[in-house]
């Protein structure tokens, strides 16, 4: 019961990163009823094409051990292991075609559905996979029932084939009680065909339809919960309280140094409380003056603490401290309409030569 609310809690449709997460850990949507069709179809082609040959190749040498046994001596091991060896070579012949041909049927069957991976996880013991809860669930779930839905119609299916074909070739097997016995195999590969050829075509249908519920069982079972979601959300992009607290300790870090290098001030100038900003002007290092910080408020009067603790001239100018702070940019040259205003400040100090505030109105 609670996985079955857990499944019905997931609403969501699978996201990029669940099915990515999915495919490297192997967890892919596979049909076997196509890997099964696939050994048939390998099992048809091998009967249309290299089992007839392959027997008329192996018949001259069973017929040279039925017809002259006493021509294979076996007297000692070497002549032991030649007759191995004579029937070793006869059989790989006859049988590494067929091997080919189901294997590369085989993979085909795999490539086609999905991609090749190489997941080390998969090859792991999972001990889930016996436990009783587990495998009771599998075999009564949905899976289970979908999985005895399809065995069942492949029992039907096969069943009703094999024996229409059979019932049709029922007078071709009693002719053969009075033909030449050397056409009996050939007959016997023309019903073999036959069969595996009508089985074939009866489950192309359950082929076609296992493709679509594996793919469609895989995606229901990667569906996600909405607070799922959020966090892949969280994870992806960052939990947002931790951003936030990220950025607020950068703005004070780069508050803290922006107030440090207030020390190097030429001069401050500041509205009395609200505002502050602080220039530094040296011939031989900039054309203009530079703003080294600003600040509003608290900000700016621990600039004016700074200034004072330096001995750093405050020059208390409400509208120039207000438009400087609007217009400027920390590590900025000021821009050229306040070049005059500034100018007359810094002659001013200069002709003064006094490090104490002064107030200009």
């Amino acid at each position: 019961m609670a996985e079955t609310s857990d499944q019905e809690s997931k609403t969501e449709e699978p996201t990029e990163k669940k099915v990515r997460d999915a495919l490297e850990q192997g967890k892919i949507p596979v049909s076997r009823e196509a890997s099964i069709f696939a050994s048939m179809a390998a099992l048809m082609v091998i009967q249309a094409f290299l089992i007839g040959q392959g027997v008329q190749q192996l018949t001259p040498t069973l017929k040279s051990f039925l017809d002259d046994p006493d021509g294979f001596p076996l007297s000692t091991a070497a002549d032991a292991q030649n007759l191995l060896t004579v029937v070793g070579l006869q059989a790989m012949r006859f049988l590494i075609p067929l091997v080919v041909i189901l294997a590369v049927f085989g993979l085909a069957a795999s490539l086609l559905q999905n991609a090749p991976r190489l997941v080390l996880e998969r090859i792991q013991p999972d001990f889930s996979r016996i436990s009783p809860a587990s495998g009771w669930s599998r075999i009564f779930g949905t899976q289970g029932l979908v999985e005895f839905a399809k065995s069942l119609f492949k029992l039907v299916s096969v069943s009703l084939v094999v024996g229409f074909v059979l019932r049709s070739s029922e007078a071709k097997a009693f002719e053969a009680m009075y033909t030449d016995p050397v056409a009996l195999p050939e007959m016997i590969l023309t019903i073999a065909m036959r069969i595996v050829s009508a089985v074939c075509i009866a489950t192309i249908v359950l082929v076609a339809i296992d493709l679509a519920w594996a793919r469609f069982h895989w995606r229901r079972e990667l569906r996600m919960t909405r607070q799922e979601i959020k966090d892949e959300h969280k994870q992806a992009e960052g939990d947002p309280l931790v951003k936030a607290r990220l950025r607020s300790l950068a703005r004070d870090r780069s508050r803290q140094r922006m107030i440090a290098s207030a020390s190097r001030a030429t001069l401050v100038i500041a509205n009395p409380t609200h505002f502050a900003v602080a220039l530094r002007y040296k011939r031989d290092e900039n054309p203009a003056p530079i703003v080294l910080a600003k600040g509003m408020d608290a900000i700016a009067l621990k600039i004016r603490a700074v200034a004072e603790e330096n001995r750093i001239p405050v020059i208390e100018n409400k509208a120039l401290a207000r438009a400087l702070y609007d217009a400027v940019q920390v590590d900025q040259v000021i821009p050229p309409e306040f070049f005059r205003p500034v100018a007359e400040i810094i002659y001013f100090l200069q002709s003064k030569q006094s490090p104490r505030a002064e107030k200009v109105q």
